[in-house]
């Protein structure tokens, strides 16, 4: 496989805008922003409202939808609070638009130079198919907060958000193998740990979407235990009827799952950490591995506070970019034990 750095640079510049898009996504949620643009158009929505009378027949619009009619219509809700919620979502679909146009027009210009070998070309059709999806799933969890419920549903919004950190690593797994073409030894044990750490670590992403999805991260604000001293809080069993439900529509529940993920999360990259120490490792997976033990201590700590503060925009946010750190120095570690 050729190493080719315009084409290297290429694939991280997608990973860059994706990691942008996914922080202010995390601002739109944040913000309760993302049904402030009721419909969708691919070209008349590229700029936002350019005059006092797009902006008011964007507002009545918006005024027919269940989060202006159930909650926005009781907190004197402006036009200038509309224009604060409606420029988040604008700028998160635009960033949309912007990593489609940077990475149709150069993958078409690398494919006309035939600057792209057949493999890595099959795996650019696959990130096309994958950006394409992801504008769906985006669509799909704006329309459900569009009917009757207010809020979108925390499975949609955890399905756009999960998929957007998939498609990431997966950007970046096709620029490492650019980077580093050469096939050294496997090193099978630490391989297959540091697959089901990763399998792990992205069930600990959906639920974070499900907590994120369900504002639970607004209750049980306490830690080690949750409330009331109790480390599995009686109020997981009395939200819903029955156990699946309980630990995907309940908020104690899907909190529950979330907090011992974590703990699962910790656990499983420390021992592949010392584990890996009865090997002889290169300086980059030695590098993946401290760099892991590093940021996963440190996301285990902004978890831990954002409970407690109850979730804070600042370090909600800070939160969530920090699992994007992670899941990236998962796939490098990842990457350095498979090639």
């Amino acid at each position: 496989m050729k190493k080719d750095k315009s084409v290297i640079i290429w694939l991280l510049s997608g990973c860059v805008l994706v990691f942008i898009m996914v922080v202010v996504g995390g601002i739109t949620r944040l913000t309760n922003s993302g049904l402030s643009m009721t419909d969708w158009h691919l070209v008349t929505d590229t700029l936002p409202p350019l005059t006092e009378a797009k902006w008011t027949a964007a507002f009545e619009e918006y005024k027919k939808f269940p989060e202006y009619q159930k909650i926005n219509i009781h907190n004197d809700f402006t036009i200038s609070d509309y224009k604060f919620i409606y420029f988040w979502e604008w700028f998160h679909r635009f960033i949309g638009r912007i990593i489609g146009l940077v990475f149709i027009i150069p993958f078409v210009y690398f494919l006309i130079k035939k600057r792209i070998d057949n493999e890595t070309l099959k795996k650019c059709f696959v990130l096309l198919g994958m950006g394409a999806l992801q504008g769906f799933f985006g669509w799909f969890m704006v329309k459900s907060g569009l009917v009757d419920n207010p809020d979108v549903s925390h499975f949609r919004l955890s399905l756009h958000l999960t998929f957007a950190f998939i498609t990431f690593a997966y950007t970046l797994w096709v620029a490492l193998d650019l980077i580093y073409p050469e096939r050294k030894e496997i090193v099978l044990p630490l391989r297959k740990l540091a697959r089901i750490t990763l399998v792990f670590l992205l069930i600990q992403i959906i639920y974070g979407g499900f907590v994120a999805g369900l504002n639970a991260g607004l209750i049980h604000n306490h830690w080690p235990l949750m409330s009331d001293g109790q480390f599995f809080h009686d109020s997981i069993l009395v939200e819903k009827d029955s156990w699946l439900l309980r630990f995907t529509e309940a908020k104690s529940g899907v909190q529950f799952v979330h907090r011992t993920m974590a703990y699962i999360v910790v656990g499983l990259i420390l021992f592949l950490y010392f584990k890996s120490k009865k090997h002889t490792l290169s300086k980059e997976q030695q590098n993946g591995l401290n760099t892991l033990v590093f940021i996963v201590f440190l996301q285990f700590t902004l978890g831990v506070f954002t409970l407690l503060y109850a979730v804070p925009l600042w370090l909600g946010l800070t939160h969530q970019i920090v699992a994007f750190f992670l899941l990236t120095a998962m796939t490098f570690t990842l990457h350095r034990f498979s090639k």
